[in-house]
């Protein structure tokens, strides 16, 4: 049996290297992007072949850039023939009050974060429709749901992801193609690890399970959505925040 193909942007850290793992010991076949030369691909990619039997395909790609995205899709097709998964997760924060915030903050923050997901997404589509099938993840942020002070520019691409992933869900569902999004919360990574205990504790206590989440556990959700089990889901927000916005 032909082994399924999942896409994953932002897949070298953090949450998106979560989901690649979940993958890979799913026998999935992985394409992932990188970004910095410092980026060590041939550790990563032997990482994830111990976790399962699979291939790795490391592209270099800058999402804001198309015709980066236009090459890196080519080639997953050159060398898999397939994308069954695509898994929106690449993206960036450049916090600061509006009053403060510069425009080439809030204009990078959207050209990563959602100029991103247009890119690699209208990349992949012509794939998925000649298939009849696939899955689309989009990552957003509760705060896309909430906004939050401070983050205006994150708030408005997360909350972007999450029109443009209802609009595509309508546009290709009867090719038998999914799309969903997700909206982690406060997730444990190396970002909130360097927080003070007092920060963390007041954290904790606005989440009614009492705790953070973890990158494993986004990735179990990210993974169902995009499973054979999902076939009837599309269009829809799974908040991933221990009960943060109910």
């Amino acid at each position: 049996m032909e082994k399924k193909v999942a896409l994953i942007t932002g897949g070298s850290r953090g949450i998106g290297k979560s989901v690649a793992e979940k993958f890979a010991k799913n026998g999935y076949n992985l394409v992932i992007n990188y970004v910095s030369d410092n980026t060590d691909t041939n550790k990563l990619s032997e990482e994830l072949k111990n976790i399962g039997d699979i291939e790795v395909l490391f592209v270099k790609t800058d999402v804001t850039n198309y015709e980066d995205c236009e090459n890196m899709t080519k080639q997953a097709i050159e060398k898999f023939g397939r994308i069954d998964v695509l898994v929106n997760n690449a993206g960036i924060t450049k916090d600061g009050l509006l009053m403060r915030m510069k425009q080439e903050d809030f204009d990078r923050v959207i050209d990563v974060n959602l100029k991103g997901v247009f890119n690699v997404t209208k990349t992949v589509i012509p794939y998925m429709m000649k298939q009849k099938e696939g899955h689309i993840v989009n990552i957003s942020s509760v705060v896309g749901v909430t906004g939050n002070a401070g983050q205006c520019n994150y708030s408005a691409s997360k909350a972007g992801i999450i029109g443009f992933t209802k609009s595509l869900a309508r546009e290709v569902a009867s090719r038998n193609i999914l799309a969903n999004c997700v909206a982690p919360g406060f997730i444990k990574t190396d970002m909130t690890d360097v927080l003070k205990d007092e920060v963390k504790e007041n954290i904790n206590a606005q989440i009614p399970v009492k705790r953070m989440g973890t990158a494993q556990e986004v990735a179990n959700a990210i993974f169902f959505l995009s499973s054979e089990e999902n076939t009837y889901i599309t269009g829809q927000v799974l908040n991933i925040d221990g009960g943060m916005v109910m």
